[in-house]
């Protein structure tokens, strides 16, 4: 018999910030990614209660996985109606058959997922992914068709506080392993001192070591109030017709005269690079960010025209950060590994820097991979 607390939310994002340890999370996720996955496990949940299969097989992914590793018992398939019928912080139970009961009273019924169930249902996604690329390529090409113009041309972007000409910025996502990059990339911050521009609850993740984000892009659905009232630059990223949901929330907070609105199409990451890349950013470092099939189907996107756009844009001041960790923890284990890895990680950038900047990007990659190995 597990039991505890309930804490309800169809947000799971929203969720997280209100979990305290030995919480019965209650959720309506399809799919869990890994960042919310690694936010229920930080929160210290003693189970996640999922009206939606944590695993529909449409793409493989390692959120349950990363749950059931640390622990926390998953349940799924549960009768929405849950949502009705327990209250927040409701004591609830959960039985060995999956049955969910409050004072006594039956609330639900699930079944549990086992980690020997999460990989073999991951297992099976990847063997029968490809139709899921095909429609993501499809789309990724008929919105590319549709937005280039938007986002390749000239940006008409408003003047900011924050002055990007000739410096170097890092963008903070929160994203696959951002905490963890953020760790290795430390030496390279304290040496260089860039700008620091945080996407939505990339802002709290800077918070977390030490560091103050000097803007703060994103819906602002996702980031703290305590972040939020420290920061003295916001953009908040609206719709193309203009409609921002997250000047509400700014609005409510008392920091209107902080922020300044942009419509953009694609997502708040790529509205993060574009302004500092047209502002005159001489290096953008992206930690976190979305490159990947996996990624985007996580996040509920059907396509990443916007990214692939972008990307294309700023390439040749891009350098992009993720798995940086794992490559600084092999180099203190096996360093003839670690140049064998890095020579293989240079190979797909120096053909980028062929057709983009030539050696300009390669020869940066490298130089902040030195510092991240030697400088401390």
């Amino acid at each position: 018999m597990t039991r505890g607390p309930a804490r309800l939310g169809r947000k799971t994002k929203e969720l997280t910030t209100r979990l305290r340890p030995g919480d019965l999370a209650v959720i309506d996720h399809a799919d869990l990614d890994e960042v919310a996955a690694d936010a229920l496990v930080r929160a210290g949940v003693a189970a996640v209660i999922n009206v939606r299969p944590f695993l529909t097989g449409r793409f493989p992914h390692r959120g349950p996985e990363i749950l059931l590793q640390a622990g926390v018992m998953l349940v799924e398939g549960v009768d929405p109606e849950i949502f009705s019928r327990v209250n927040d912080g409701e004591e609830l139970s959960i039985d060995e058959r999956g049955n969910l009961a409050c004072s006594d009273r039956l609330v639900g019924q699930g079944g549990f997922l086992t980690l020997e169930l999460a990989k073999e249902r991951r297992k099976r996604a990847e063997e029968h992914v490809q139709p899921e690329l095909e429609r993501f390529v499809s789309n990724t090409l008929a919105y590319a068709a549709r937005e280039k113009e938007q986002l390749l041309g000239r940006l008409n972007l408003p003047d900011l506080p924050v002055k990007f000409a000739n410096k170097q910025v890092v963008v903070t996502v929160r994203g696959p392993s951002y905490r963890e990059d953020l760790q290795a990339l430390q030496p390279f911050l304290r040496e260089t001192s860039p700008l620091l521009v945080a996407v939505d609850g990339g802002a709290d993740a800077l918070r977390d070591i030490g560091l103050q984000p000097d803007l703060i892009v994103g819906d602002m659905d996702s980031v703290s109030d305590a972040t939020l009232k420290e920061c003295h630059c916001l953009v908040i990223h609206a719709y193309p017709d203009g409609r921002a949901p997250g000047l509400a929330r700014i609005e409510k907070l008392g920091l209107r005269e902080r922020a300044t609105v942009i419509p953009l199409p694609g997502t708040s990451e790529d509205l993060a690079l574009l302004l500092a890349y047209e502002k005159g950013a001489s290096l953008l470092v992206l930690v976190g960010g979305h490159s990947n099939l996996v990624d985007f189907l996580e996040k509920g996107r059907p396509g990443m025209a916007s990214t692939l756009l972008t990307r294309l844009k700023v390439g040749p001041r891009l350098v992009d950060a993720r798995g940086v960790s794992a490559l600084y923890r092999s180099s203190g284990q096996n360093k003839r590994g670690t140049l064998w890895v890095l020579l293989a990680a240079a190979v797909p950038i120096w053909l980028l820097a062929l057709l983009a900047a030539p050696w300009n990007h390669l020869g940066r990659f490298l130089r902040i991979w030195v510092s991240w190995r030697f400088g401390g």
